[in-house]
């Protein structure tokens, strides 16, 4: 038996060694299903007082032309006592910025805003973006852990309209149950951005797929929740052959598995045939009885809607088939670099 003292030195209690490793166990495990909830919590603090010195300055009637000097004033005696908050003057209308474009919007805005980091807002700030595509933006920087660079792709390709303006290509409404069918064309979408993998050139399918292997956590952030992984090169072995399921994956809520096929052009009608055939397998050899039938996945750079729909018009199992991007288009690649290399030149100077 261990004897555990007070702050003074005194002793307070007698525990067993086994008695204090569960508590500290027990301590450590509340503070790590904390960590996410706190940051959260820190950030939110942060953004609430760039909003209130934000709404400060507008009910002050301080803009650029006429509250610049006192605003450099500010900045400076805020710097001498706060020197690592970030209160340059260009921070300090960005918050201006901030508070004017949100103070009429609902809480529903508000709140997600609130949440994200500072960059991740000042981001979203310069673009023009409706009140839905900022709640769109929050969720995924959220739900996916987008970094700043992601976003900044993501904006740049206008990713929140691809997303609107691609048709689902899936047969889910045939295929599966009402519920289901529901629920997977929530979780499915038409397009995934893939830039997380850092490609400057062109992929080879197994190159694609090794990419995505090495950071199979971003690439499940971004399928979404309810992912797990169940490995790539899969191998079903019926009637003396061998065949491979590029990446395989298990849903949780949907109880079913999701194969993924990666394809690097456009879609090709045969693909859905092979995929077809992969879901029987996979239902025949490896499906358990309290599951669903296996959903497959095609992945292409680009489809035709019309021909997805005709190539599963007569298919039974359920398959969908999205577009992938990972790379910019040169002309963006180059703004974004001249836009970075611009910001922080004005970032040393303000310094």
């Amino acid at each position: 038996m261990k004897k555990i003292t007070n702050h003074n030195g005194e002793l307070s209690e007698n525990y067993k060694e086994e008695d204090y490793q569960d508590l500290l166990h027990e301590t450590i495990a509340v503070i790590e299903s904390s960590r996410v909830q706190i940051a959260k919590q820190i950030n939110t603090t942060i953004i609430s007082s760039h909003w209130e010195i934000g709404r400060l300055l507008e009910e002050r009637k301080l803009d650029s032309k006429h509250g610049d000097s006192v605003v450099k004033r500010l900045s400076a005696d805020l710097k001498a006592k706060y020197p690592n908050m970030g209160l340059s003057p260009r921070n300090l209308w960005n918050m201006k910025r901030f508070y004017l474009r949100y103070y009429q919007e609902d809480i529903k805005v508000q709140r997600s805003v609130a949440l994200l980091p500072w960059r991740h807002n000042l981001l979203l700030l310069g673009h023009d973006l409706s009140s839905e595509h900022v709640i769109f933006y929050a969720n995924e920087i959220l739900n996916k852990g987008w970094s700043k660079d992601m976003l900044y792709l993501a904006l740049k390709s206008e990713y929140h309209l691809s997303l609107q303006a691609s048709e689902r290509s899936n047969n889910f409404a045939f295929t599966m149950s009402n519920e289901n069918a529901e629920y997977a064309n929530e979780i499915f979408r038409s397009r995934y951005h893939l830039g997380f993998i850092d490609a400057v050139e062109p992929l080879k399918e197994l190159d694609l797929e090794r990419h995505l292997v090495n950071k199979i956590t971003s690439f499940i952030m971004e399928l979404g929740n309810g992912f797990s992984f169940i490995g790539n090169q899969h191998t079903l072995s019926f009637n003396n052959k061998e065949y491979h399921v590029d990446l395989l994956f298990f849903h949780r809520r949907l109880r079913s598995m999701v194969a993924i096929e990666l394809k690097i052009g456009e879609f090709k009608p045969e693909y859905v045939g092979k995929m077809n055939f992969y879901l029987s397998l996979l239902d025949k050899l490896e499906k358990a009885p309290d599951e669903n039938p296996s959903i497959g996945i095609i992945l292409c750079a680009n489809k035709e809607h019309l021909e997805v729909e005709l190539a599963l018009q007569d298919i039974n199992k359920p398959i969908g088939v999205a577009e992938f991007q990972y790379l910019l288009p040169t002309n963006k690649l180059k703004e974004m670099i001249t836009n970075e290399m611009k910001k922080r030149n004005e970032e040393n100077l303000e310094q």
